[in-house]
């Protein structure tokens, strides 16, 4: 730690120095022309036009190495594509004063330099530096560059060294921002209006979860940050628009883990005159895209694992599941007693008050969840567990619900949406009894949701994707902090 502090103390001294001689060590006059990027393709397209007598170009990136031979030197500069540029600095050509700075700076200073290419003896194209700038003094030392930034506390504390030092971590997020945009342009082309609902709600619904609390001073009212945009989304349909969706934050108060934090980015849509096996279609279609825009390919490797999206995918009832990998005898889809002896003899924890359907679903998730590799559509839940679905007519012990596992997790969730304002009221009016039982994670009612429906919502089918978990899959991320810029983490003990 000591060292750490001399060395800081020894990189203020140096700055103050180099300040004190009359050098800006923050100027902001420097225009850059072009990105390495552009560069690179004029290289591969038209390399007649380079030379000492061909084009100029300007860039401005961060020093990452350096070479010093006296009178001399060569740099490599890392720009903000992500592309690493080498420079030769040659005192005769920049000038003393400006070979006098560079030999003072560090790597980690912000730099531009303007100059043609030419070719290293080992052929590669190299900026012949006309003019040296320095643009931004550092003052922390990067890390050592051999071994990086590897511990992964502090990786994700210090997420700006992270890409600055981790070709690979910058890439996680490059892919996030094309994910993102595909879904966007997927769902556009589908005729979906993009939407904004708010993140802060009088009420908090839409899934089961202990919403965050906050307070508004000048209504002095109590406000939930959203743990679901759903309901509000729903009621646009109501209004008339058809289709709708929204990606955004949603806030829910639980644990941190490799697959939850507390913020995390959701999908949601809703598409009218549909039923759920529209949407699972659509999800299909949605998913080969975006594996073939991130990896141009139908398939891409999830922890040793190959996924294959082509369509299409399995679709199995979450009680046929139940019974196909976990060996549950389908009598005992009617037994309560029978149902918590086999929990018992699968070492699975579940109360005697528990609802048969509650139950099912524990089993489910306990012991055929992490089984599902391939992308599986697990259809028909009980529907104790989907206060918001629409159940199905033939059995209405389920709803016309399913959701979407792959790699082992849930992926994604949707449903025909329930629009019978008198079945919602009393699936409402269980919620709050279970909440009234000590159920936090139960919904509240809302009668201004109910008294949306009582108008009249068409048939629709609406569904919500993890983008987090989604950017897992096609990342090949361990953990959802590998997706997020800047994770939730405990205070640092060096804070």
């Amino acid at each position: 730690m000591n060292d750490k502090r001399d060395l800081l103390e020894q990189r203020r001294e140096k700055n103050k120095s180099i300040a004190d001689s009359g050098v800006n060590l923050y100027p902001n006059n420097f225009k850059v022309e072009s990105t390495i990027d552009e560069i690179r393709s004029i290289i591969e397209e038209s390399p007649e036009k380079l030379g000492e007598e061909g084009l100029k170009f300007t860039i401005a990136g961060r020093m990452m190495a350096v070479n010093k031979f006296g009178k001399s030197s060569f740099i490599r500069i890392k720009d903000g594509t992500g592309q690493r540029m080498q420079a030769y600095l040659a005192k005769d050509r920049v000038g003393d004063d400006s070979y006098s700075l560079f030999k003072q700076l560090d790597i980690g200073d912000i730099v531009g330099v303007s100059g043609p290419l030419f070719q290293t003896k080992t052929g590669e194209w190299t900026i012949y530096a006309d003019s040296f700038s320095l643009l931004s003094k550092s003052v922390r030392p990067l890390p050592e560059k051999f071994h990086g930034l590897k511990d992964p506390e502090k990786r994700y504390r210090r997420r700006y060294v992270d890409l600055i030092m981790n070709e690979d971590v910058r890439n996680i997020f490059t892919t996030r921002a094309k994910i993102v945009q595909t879904i966007r342009e997927f769902l556009t082309d589908k005729k979906f209006l993009e939407v904004e609902t708010p993140m802060m709600q009088p009420i908090a619904g839409g899934a089961e979860a202990t919403p965050f609390v906050t307070h508004h001073n000048a209504l002095d009212m109590k406000l939930y940050l959203r743990i679901a945009p759903e309901l509000y989304l729903k009621r646009l349909v109501v209004g008339g628009f058809d289709r709708v969706f929204e990606i955004n934050r949603n806030f829910r108060n639980e644990g941190v883990s490799t697959r939850h934090n507390p913020e995390f980015t959701m999908l949601e849509f809703y598409q009218a005159y549909s039923t759920y096996k529209d949407l699972m279609d659509l999800t299909e279609e949605l998913f080969l895209k975006i594996a073939n825009k991130v990896s141009g390919s139908s398939e891409v490797e999830y922890q040793d694992e190959k996924i294959s999206f082509k369509n299409p995918w399995k679709r199995i009832s979450l009680t046929d599941a139940l019974c196909e990998t976990a060996g549950m005898d389908k009598s005992l889809l009617t037994d309560k007693d029978g149902l918590l002896r086999f929990a018992e003899e699968k070492g699975v924890t579940i109360t005697k008050k528990e609802k048969t359907g509650k139950i099912i679903t524990k089993l489910f998730e306990t012991l055929v969840e992490p089984k599902l590799i391939q992308p599986t559509f697990v259809t028909d839940y009980p529907v104790e567990v989907s206060p918001l679905s629409r159940r199905n007519d033939e059995n209405p012990e389920f709803t016309e619900r399913f959701e979407l596992f792959i790699g082992g997790r849930e992926i994604a969730n949707g449903f025909s949406e329930l629009n019978d304002p008198d079945d919602q009221r009393e699936r409402f009016l269980d919620q709050v009894r279970k909440r009234d039982e000590g159920d936090l994670e139960a919904h509240m009612m809302d009668t201004d949701y109910v008294e949306a429906l009582e108008y009249g919502m068409p048939p629709t089918a609406g569904e919500g994707i993890g983008i987090d978990r989604l950017v897992m899959l096609f990342t090949n991320a361990p953990s959802i902090r590998e997706v997020i810029l800047f994770p939730h983490m405990r205070p640092s003990s060096e804070q």
